[in-house]
């Protein structure tokens, strides 16, 4: 890809942090901290508008985006937003070709192992601390 689309991809990422950290923070503002409305928030959003854009770039674009232009929006700026919205698209992918089974198995073993780590990070601190 090069070092023009690393950099595209680090600035699109920059964007979609700033855009997450905004999302949170209303969030907190408008209905508390007592359950999280900002991540759902992104996740649901980042997660719609990746369907959107795989969507259009397969079934409607005609080549005019770029690999450039497909990282520094997919991977960039909806990676920043949430990688929550790769791992849905992923899902999604595998239940369209049929491998339910597979499906199934990575969401489980995402949410499990993404839970693992978390708390054997949080464990390992403790421990330290």
């Amino acid at each position: 890809m090069g070092v023009q689309g690393i950099l595209l991809i680090f600035i699109g990422a920059g964007i979609g942090g700033v855009l997450r950290n905004a999302v949170g923070m209303t969030a907190m503002r408008w209905f508390g901290m007592g359950f999280p409305f900002g991540t759902l928030a992104v996740n649901v959003i980042g997660s719609f508008i990746i369907g959107l854009v795989a969507g259009w770039l397969t079934f409607m674009a005609s080549g005019g985006w770029t690999v450039h232009a497909r990282a520094f929006l997919m991977t960039g700026i909806l990676g920043g937003f949430t990688t929550f919205s790769t791992f849905s698209l992923d899902t999604a992918l595998l239940v369209e070709r049929g491998e339910m089974g597979l499906a199934v198995l990575y969401v489980g073993v995402s949410v499990l192992l993404a839970l693992v780590g978390v708390f054997g990070g949080l464990a390992l601190m403790r421990a330290l601390a």
